[in-house]
């Protein structure tokens, strides 16, 4: 099983289709928001393209996450609940959000991700304790 996050850019912030593939067939499909591509900043940015490992666990406050393993120059980069990366109210310092659509949440003229909850609970459903993900553009 391999996961893909095809990523969009904009000067606000990132948004993804994070498919789950098993061989060549799409299993899953969610999609994704992140903080603008500002060359991998810390708290400011998301992270860069490439191939990363990830694991599942229990994060005490979020539940059950996802951690992106060695990212450069980064830490504590999660796959994790949330629904805004721009605007008033911001729910990632680097980390991914998934959700089912986007929809502009709270009318502030940003793309939110919506129903947050449900993708994550069907990522963790889907996907295997560890995986690997590429993320490109």
């Amino acid at each position: 099983m391999i996961a893909i996050l095809s990523r969009s850019y904009s000067f606000e912030q990132t948004r993804g289709v994070f498919g789950i593939y098993d061989g060549d067939r799409m299993v899953l499909s969610v999609k994704t928001l992140e903080l603008p591509n500002l060359d991998n900043a810390k708290n400011v940015s998301c992270i860069p393209e490439g191939l990363y490992n990830v694991i599942k666990e229990w994060h005490e406050k979020r539940g059950w996450i996802f951690r992106v393993l060695n990212v450069k120059n980064r830490t504590d980069i999660l796959i994790h609940i949330g629904n805004y990366a721009a605007g008033k109210k911001v729910d990632t310092e680097g980390c991914i959000l998934p959700g089912m659509k986007f929809v502009d949440i709270n009318n502030d003229g940003n793309l939110d991700v919506a129903n947050s909850s449900i993708a994550m609970s069907l990522l963790i459903e889907t996907l295997p304790s560890a995986f690997r993900l590429f993320i490109t553009s």
